[in-house]
């Protein structure tokens, strides 16, 4: 089954009558192979459930209160490739589902957006001041490249939303649904839509009555983007607010660029989703965490999902190894260094960065990023790592160290080239 269309309802049974049907009509035009019309009752006491089922809709009594309860149960019972979400209102026109499929291929997350270029909104004026402060609020507030995040005409890649931990119960789920699937390095494609008037009945949304819930959504939702859970966490810190962190990230991206400059070609082990990545020419990125590599797509270079313990390529592959801010988060171990070794070719560069545990400067500034930056890298270190044994430990595996450099005083990069494979 292609697509899932699931439409909370609440005592819309008039506008059914008129929703279901040109739903068909669009949904059959698109061509898609099997799609299915899931109505969620939210406790109606009308005609709600009559109507959809007459009209060839599948009807779910929600158990969870809201409109998030809705949204929860649709998503669980859906069996398309695809979801769309909709109002059943008529505030959302069924023919713009076409633009939306058509775009479906360019994104996991397709939203019908009033507040991009050419999108428009009519509403009451109070209702609509309201709906853009609470969209700048989370856009600007969060960090999010997006414009309309309280939209609730989606399409969905049925695997995005499939197992999300959803907290909200009420429309603020809307908004945490769109940021953890940003958190998760989902694409998500704005496109402009011009937002209706309800056609018959009374709006269920109330901006004020539910700040609380908005409020305490931001905050969870902050919690998120600002933790290593969120998967544009190492780009967003190169442009970070707070000066320390954004110097950091920029000089570790001077120095192991510079490092690497004309190696050839490299492999970059735990890439996440810095810009080292965009600023190779001849590069493979490898992490471990699908989410990083989902956001690393758009730099438009080769990326493998795999484990420092067990690199998928063969023997002398590459002219230069980079793992940097990798070794300290896994367990003490000979392995991940004789894979690098193996991946090498005769004669070439190792990369390695990690916080020198040696300095007093790194101990006490991992302190303060416990405090400051709670959910940060620092949490994730298990294996401290000193200068002088780490370079003796490298000598035995083969390598010659070339040069060393810190990152206030701190975070050393380390230069290596392979000496013997012996």
């Amino acid at each position: 089954m292609q697509m899932s269309i699931v439409i909370p309802a609440l005592n819309e049974g008039s506008n059914l009558r008129l929703l279901l049907p040109r739903l068909h009509r669009v949904v059959s035009a698109l061509g898609t192979e099997g799609y299915e019309t899931i109505v969620v009752d939210g406790g109606s006491t009308d005609d709600t459930a009559e109507v959809a089922s007459s009209l060839d809709a599948r009807i779910i009594v929600q158990q969870e209160p809201g409109y998030g309860g809705a949204l929860k149960a649709g998503f669980r019972m859906a069996n398309g490739k695809y979801i769309l979400t909709l109002d059943a209102d008529l505030s959302h026109d069924p023919d713009f589902i076409q633009p939306m499929w058509e775009a479906r291929q360019e994104a996991e997350v397709i939203v019908a957006s009033r507040y991009v270029p050419k999108g428009s909104a009519q509403m009451p004026f109070v209702r609509k001041v309201l709906s853009i402060i609470l969209n700048r609020s989370f856009t600007k507030g969060l960090s999010l490249p997006l414009h309309d995040i309280s939209s609730g005409f989606r399409l969905y890649r049925s695997s995005t939303v499939k197992n999300m931990p959803i907290e909200s119960s009420d429309f603020d789920v809307l908004e945490e649904i769109l940021i953890r699937c940003y958190a998760q390095g989902w694409r998500i494609k704005e496109i402009p839509f011009q937002y209706l008037p309800r056609q018959r009945g009374d709006s269920h949304i109330s901006l004020l009555r539910f700040g609380l819930a908005y409020l305490r959504t931001f905050r969870r939702m902050w919690e998120l983007r600002n933790s290593v859970l969120c998967a544009d966490y190492d780009d967003r810190a190169f442009e970070s607010r707070i000066p320390p962190q954004r110097y950091w990230q920029r000089e570790r991206h001077r120095i192991v660029t510079e490092f690497a400059a004309s190696a050839g070609s490299c492999l970059d082990i735990g890439c996440g989703s810095s810009r080292i990545l965009a600023s190779l020419e001849q590069v493979v990125g490898v992490d471990i965490l699908l989410r990083k590599l989902r956001w690393s797509r758009k730099y438009g270079k080769p990326l493998v999902n795999a484990s420092i313990f067990d690199l998928p390529f063969s023997d002398a592959t590459f002219d230069c190894v980079i793992s940097s801010e990798v070794i300290e988060h896994i367990p003490a171990s000979d392995k991940p260094f004789l894979e690098m070794r193996r991946v090498l070719k005769d004669d070439g560069r190792l990369i390695l960065g990690t916080p020198d545990y040696g300095r007093l400067s790194w101990r006490i500034i991992e302190g303060l990023y416990h405090r400051l930056i709670p959910g940060g890298y620092a949490d994730e270190h298990m294996t401290q790592y000193k200068k002088e044994e780490l370079v003796r430990s490298m000598e035995e595996f083969g390598f010659l160290l070339l040069d060393a450099r810190y990152v206030l005083g701190s975070e050393m990069i380390l230069l290596f080239r392979q000496a013997d494979t012996a």
